[in-house]
C-alpha cells in the first residue's frame, strides 16, 4: 500500500522565478517514484488586486533553500517517506528541465486555486536522487505572499 505525504509553505513572498516549494527524492538509490495528487495555493496577508502565475515543473537539481521540511506523512502511524522538501526564500534556484512543465495558472492574490488529479493522471517524479517536482512563481504583478501546499503518494 503506498503512503500518502503533504508538505507546504505557509508564506512565501512571489515574483519573477521564486520557488515556493521543491519536493526531491532525497534518498541515494530511490525505489519508488513519487506522483503530485493535488496542488493548493492562495493567497495570506493583506490582498490586493495583484496577480501571479504558478509553474509546476520537473527538477533535476536541489538548489539552496530557505528551509527543509520533511513531508508529513497522512497516516500518523505510517512511515517516514523518501521525499524532502526545500521551502521558501531560495538563495539558489532548483534546475527546472526546460519545456517540460506539468501545470501552469494565474492566480490573483484574492483568490485561492486548487489542483486535484484525476485518476491515472496524477502527476509522476522519477526514481533518482535530487530530482522531482517545484512549484514557483513564474511572473508577477507585484511582491505578495502565497501559501502553498502539495499532497502526494510515495
Amino acid at each position: 500500500m503506498s503512503e500518502k505525504f503533504s508538505t507546504e509553505v505557509a508564506s512565501v513572498a512571489t515574483g519573477t522565478d521564486k520557488t515556493a516549494i521543491n519536493l526531491f527524492h532525497s534518498a541515494a538509490t530511490p525505489t519508488n517514484r513519487g506522483q503530485i495528487k493535488e496542488v493548493f495555493v492562495g493567497g495570506v496577508g493583506t490582498p490586493g488586486d495583484n496577480s501571479a502565475t504558478f509553474y509546476l515543473g520537473r527538477t533535476t537539481a536541489v538548489g539552496t533553500e530557505g528551509s527543509g521540511l520533511v513531508p508529513n506523512n497522512i497516516d500518523p502511524a505510517g512511515p517516514a517517506g523518501d521525499f524532502d522538501s526545500g521551502l521558501g526564500v531560495f538563495s539558489g534556484e532548483p534546475t527546472y528541465t526546460a519545456a517540460k512543465q506539468l501545470l501552469r495558472f494565474g492566480l490573483n492574490h484574492r483568490g485561492t486555486w486548487r489542483w486535484v488529479a484525476d485518476q491515472g493522471y496524477e502527476l509522476r517524479m522519477t526514481a533518482t536522487q535530487n530530482n522531482g517536482a517545484g512549484l514557483k512563481s513564474t511572473s508577477s504583478s507585484s511582491t505578495q505572499a502565497y501559501s502553498s501546499c502539495i499532497l502526494f503518494e510515495e
